[in-house]
């Protein structure tokens, strides 16, 4: 008896860890989805006297892309972010986060601007409000505000055509 305990235990320690195997760490769960997006009242990047609120983005399904100019995988996945903006059918807003307002327009005046418009949040409170966990990361929201995807880590083309698309497709029907 003394050693069935121990040994229950172990088994049951190991099959926790070999679950915990099979998780994919870019999958964060976020406590956001399927709950209103957060509101945010912030200066545009390109135009600092205009306000942009989350509430005048109701009624259309719309994608928030965090980004900074600093950000290495951001330039990795801006490629795939420029020829999404052309196809997507619906507005990409950027959130630049914690950058400088002359290095992030000089970015997008270097490699294109996907964006409908970017919101500066230079203190990183909005993004703080998002759950951002680093940059960049991608929201879906849909017409009601809801957030209904979050994804970590730089979009590629299979995040695109697996996750996204699908999902806009599914929320403007």
């Amino acid at each position: 008896m003394r050693f069935i305990l121990p040994l229950g235990i172990f088994l049951l320690l190991a099959l926790f860890l070999a679950l915990s195997l099979k998780l994919d760490p870019r999958e964060v769960p976020s406590p956001l989805i399927d709950k209103p997006a957060p509101a945010f009242a912030a200066p545009a990047l390109a135009r600092p006297e205009a306000v942009l609120r989350r509430d005048a983005l109701l009624g259309q399904v719309w994608v928030l892309n965090v980004w900074a100019s600093w950000c290495e995988a951001c330039r990795q996945e801006h490629p795939q972010l420029l020829a999404f903006a052309k196809r997507a059918g619906v507005p990409i807003y950027g959130l630049n986060y914690k950058d400088q307002r002359g290095d992030a327009l000089a970015w997008l005046g270097q490699f294109g601007n996907p964006y409908a418009d970017s919101v500066f949040d230079a203190d990183g409170r909005i993004g703080i409000d998002y759950g951002v966990y680093g940059v960049p990361e991608t929201f879906v929201i849909d017409r009601q505000g809801l957030i209904r995807l979050k994804h970590i880590g730089p979009l590629t083309p299979e995040v695109l055509h697996d996750k996204i698309e699908p999902l806009l497709q599914r929320l403007k029907a």
